[in-house]
């Protein structure tokens, strides 16, 4: 016959096994780990914590890390495969994004520019590593702060920390904010136009692409709207006026190997595409001008992607592009939208659910 008392078999709260826990602390407190030494105490060691050794809070200004003492740190992004937490795939784009610094460009009048520019740097990963060393990439970039920034510079810099990260892939974009000064349409003022452009360099399996994006902001009047505004008036002697808005095209291209294609060059190709670019500078005379100028250019969002790729499509320097245009239209609540790709670069059954969005002047 077993006897046991009636609490053998009761859980035990666990308020009550932090007390427990709290008593144990308090006495390798004061009587020292040693204290710990019967063959049932013993057991209790890993339980407790260790003791926390007495660390400076005073920051050593004159510490030299020096080589021997930096190769005793850590690298956890370089850590063995086995610490890989997931599935073991490769990544097609790691590394960072708006890095930020003065870079300076050529204009196409021969002269230069230094502009703020955000900087998106991505490599691609095996499989089997753990990570990257996102620094080298902001190296690699130092290393050519100081140049004029051009095509080939830009090439370099993709050696440089492809080299460095030793990767198959890589990806560099160059994102800025860049001013033309135009004309006014008939007071003779000028004023600086900013053209949102991004350039980018990739090499996907050893080959290397060119490309640009540029964001151009025009007015777009209404065609049916104008039709339906002039039938009010000649028929009802009725006042009514089409609505217009602001519209947005971003232009992405490729262009390619050994041809050299100017920011200047693509604007252009826009202006001749759709002549209603928002103006700057305006007095009376330039806002009734700019109102002639959209009766003689009403266009539609699907009127917008065509002309802009008869632009594109002309010039031999480039190849593959997307036209993606926005009309934020003052009569409906919502936007229209069309996109138009040439070649594979660009082409994709997906659209980024907020792509739309990103089409806006933000002034």
């Amino acid at each position: 016959m077993n006897i046991h008392s009636r609490d053998v078999d009761k859980e035990v709260e666990r308020s009550a096994a932090q007390a427990t826990l709290d008593v144990l602390r308090s006495f390798i407190a004061e009587k020292g780990a040693d204290a710990l030494d019967g063959p049932h105490l013993t057991a209790l060691r890993g339980l407790l914590p260790a003791a926390y050794p007495e660390l400076t809070r005073k920051y050593p200004d004159n510490f030299d890390a020096d080589a021997a003492y930096r190769d005793t740190l850590p690298d956890l992004q370089n850590g063995p495969s086995s610490s890989i937490r997931g599935e073991n795939r490769v990544i097609q784009h790691v590394g960072i994004s708006n890095f930020r610094l003065p870079i300076s460009f050529a204009t196409k009048a021969g002269g230069s520019i230094t502009l703020e520019t955000s900087v998106t740097g991505t490599v691609s990963l095996d499989a089997d590593k753990k990570g990257i060393n996102m620094s080298r990439i902001m190296r690699s970039f130092y290393k050519h702060a100081e140049e004029r920034f051009s095509v080939d510079v830009v090439s370099a810099v993709l050696d440089d920390y492809k080299y460095d990260l030793e990767s198959f892939d890589a990806r560099i974009a160059l994102r800025f904010s860049y001013p033309v000064k135009v004309n006014s349409l008939r007071s003779g003022l000028s004023g600086y136009q900013y053209y949102d452009i991004t350039l980018e360099l990739v090499e996907h399996k050893g080959v290397r692409h060119k490309m640009m994006h540029i964001d151009y902001v025009y007015s777009s009047t209404c065609p049916c709207s104008l039709e339906l505004s002039e039938h009010a008036r000649q028929l009802r002697g009725q006042l009514a006026t089409p609505h217009s808005q602001r519209s947005v095209a971003r232009i992405s291209l490729k262009f390619e190997q050994g041809e050299k294609l100017w920011f200047e060059d693509v604007i252009d190709m826009c202006r001749r595409a759709v002549p209603t670019e928002t103006q700057v500078m305006v007095k009376r005379e330039d806002e009734q001008a700019f109102a002639e100028l959209n009766a003689a250019n009403p266009i539609f969002v699907e009127d917008a992607a065509r002309l802009f790729a008869g632009q594109l499509s002309a010039d031999a320097r480039i190849s593959d592009y997307r036209v993606a245009a926005s009309h934020q239209e003052s009569l409906h609540s919502h936007d229209a939208v069309s996109v138009l790709t040439n070649g594979s670069t660009f082409a994709s059954n997906s659209i980024d659910p907020r792509f739309f969005e990103s089409l806006i002047h933000r002034g």
